[in-house]
């Protein structure tokens, strides 16, 4: 497998390191600095969940996991844990590139902050675009930059409803546009971080089978 990823990622112009385990990719990831990290959840010594919980001790380096289990259960650890994407094997070539090149256009996009800077959205809730930060009763809430950018585009629509599609397509790129497993749980980890009942959502509404809407709460620019 290692063998496999290197040589294609190589043929596209990708400079790669390897370990053999996951002792030696923490070792290797703090000492190198890569831009991205590729790990497999089953690795000697350390899995890819243990070795991702250490690597986020020390690095915000973006990680992508590579796993044969599709369980809810497993990308939900692995996204908690801070990976930023995940693949699902058997996997092409062609799509770990596409992968690999969708999350690092994503990491060197600047600060959306393109039209409304600052957003009262009511008296507890204010997103402030150039300073990139979120306040909830004016505490400042720690998003991670995916986060960030879906709450940008579901406020900058404030009112309209976004397919599914357009959010995938908008937040992570177009390869992602099928999805809906990802959208939904990063929605969920919104609404975790802003509504006060997530269970009973003020801002962020299902329209099911379709899409999602921020509540039409006009804000106050400035």
């Amino acid at each position: 497998m290692r063998r496999f990823v290197r040589m294609n990622l190589e043929l596209e112009g990708f400079e790669v390191l390897e370990a053999s385990d996951g002792l030696d990719a923490i070792r290797k990831a703090r000492e190198d600095l890569p831009d991205l990290v590729i790990l497999d959840v089953e690795m000697p010594k350390l899995d890819g969940f243990e070795t991702l919980r250490e690597i986020r001790r020390s690095l915000s380096v973006p990680v992508i996991m590579l796993t044969v289990r599709s369980e809810e259960d497993d990308l939900i650890r692995g996204l908690d844990l801070g990976a930023d994407d995940y693949v699902t094997k058997p996997f092409s070539a062609r799509e770990l590139v596409s992968r690999i090149n969708a999350l690092l256009r994503r990491v060197e996009l600047s600060s959306p902050a393109d039209r409304n800077s600052r957003m009262e959205i009511d008296d507890r809730l204010i997103a402030d675009f150039d300073r990139r930060e979120v306040l909830v009763n004016g505490e400042p809430v720690k998003l991670r930059p995916t986060e960030y950018r879906l709450l940008y585009h579901l406020l900058q629509n404030q009112g309209r409803t976004l397919s599914h599609e357009q959010l995938l397509s908008k937040v992570w790129g177009p390869e992602y546009v099928d999805d809906n497993q990802l959208l939904r749980l990063y929605i969920t980890y919104l609404r975790q971080k802003i509504e006060p009942d997530p269970s009973n959502p003020r801002y962020i509404f299902n329209e099911r089978g379709y899409g999602y809407r921020f509540a039409d709460i006009r804000p106050q620019e400035s």
